[in-house]
């Protein structure tokens, strides 16, 4: 082989490996450069949680980052939850959007995310904590309000009614049944014969709703605070075919849900926006990661929907976030 071309030869092999090396760094780089964000929901088997999913991971797609979204299959493992976070923290993930079980014990270890410089952003349900980034909700005490609104709207003055709650310790449901009964102080009226919790577990509600109902035959109202409590009041409701004799108002939009209150089973529903709070949830965790200002808190919409309004254009995100 003639010098001129060992010198093509070694020309061309520097090039190519030149090329591959510049390559590797480009694809590093860029990976490097993708943010890893860590959501983690209260119930990660959950219509309402799936939205939020739905949410977040549309944020994932636009912003260009990666979501790892996780939750327990119980509202009640507050303990798993811990973990969840725990592990997110131990895999370097770059920030945190946290929806709390519980506004106490989740404390600790959301302040060691940020002990650790992770970006943490609370959504749903708020923390004991100032040092948080940020919180993106539903103002709790006014969805609470407006549900006591819904009820008076439907009932009239007069009601004797049992209040469902979920989990205690939550703050949204802490939040919605103060001002559910802010709103009811106005009405004497309205009798409160009850109060229960049903943990977050249609099952539990469906058997406290039978036995409610046998409890109380002077019942005629059920106010169930999220979408698990009212679709579990509504199916003990049908079970003792008490539908239009025991009325329900409920939150949220979940397709179960929506079924009865087209059934005249619900008879009216505060709906919330949990595709807002995953998509705002990931988008200002990239804000902050990118040092830029995010705003302490951030109120998502919500809306009172019936029978009558359900299906005008303007509430068909809200009320069928499955369908597009």
């Amino acid at each position: 082989m003639n010098t001129l071309k060992k010198i093509i030869i070694l020309f061309l092999t520097s090039l190519l490996v030149f090329s591959l090396v510049s390559c590797t760094k480009n694809t590093l780089s860029t990976r490097e450069n993708e943010y890893i964000i860590k959501v983690i929901v209260k119930k990660s088997d959950h219509d309402f949680w799936a939205v939020v999913k739905m949410g977040a991971e549309a944020a994932g797609k636009e912003f260009n980052v990666t979501i790892d979204f996780d939750g327990p299959t119980d509202e009640e493992d507050i303990d798993g939850q811990i973990r969840m976070v725990e592990a997110a923290i131990n895999n370097n993930v770059d920030a945190l959007v946290l929806a709390a079980s519980d506004f106490i014990r989740l404390v600790p270890v959301a302040e060691k995310a940020k002990d650790a410089n992770i970006p943490v952003i609370i959504i749903d349900s708020n923390i004991d904590s100032a040092n948080m980034d940020s919180f993106i909700g539903t103002d709790n005490v006014d969805g609470g309000r407006k549900l006591g609104e819904s009820l008076i709207s439907v009932v009239g003055n007069s009601s004797n009614i049992v209040i469902v709650n979920f989990v205690k310790g939550a703050a949204s449901a802490t939040e919605r049944e103060s001002g559910l009964l802010s709103l009811l102080d106005d009405y004497p009226g309205i009798t409160i014969l009850e109060t229960v919790y049903c943990n977050s577990d249609e099952q539990i509600a469906t058997q406290m709703t039978l036995a409610l109902i046998k409890k109380y035959p002077q019942l005629d109202t059920f106010v169930c605070l999220n979408a698990y409590a009212t679709v579990g009041v509504a199916r003990g409701v049908v079970g003792e075919s008490k539908e239009g004799d025991v009325l329900i108002i409920g939150f949220d939009s979940t397709p179960e849900e929506i079924s009865f209150l087209e059934k005249d089973v619900i008879q009216s529903l505060v709906v919330q926006n949990p595709f807002s709070m995953g998509y705002l949830g990931v988008k200002y965790a990239i804000a902050a990661l990118n040092n830029e200002s995010v705003p302490k808190t951030i109120k998502t919409d919500f809306k009172v929907i019936n029978k009558e309004n359900m299906y005008l254009p303007e509430n068909q995100k809200l009320v069928f976030p499955f369908v597009d």
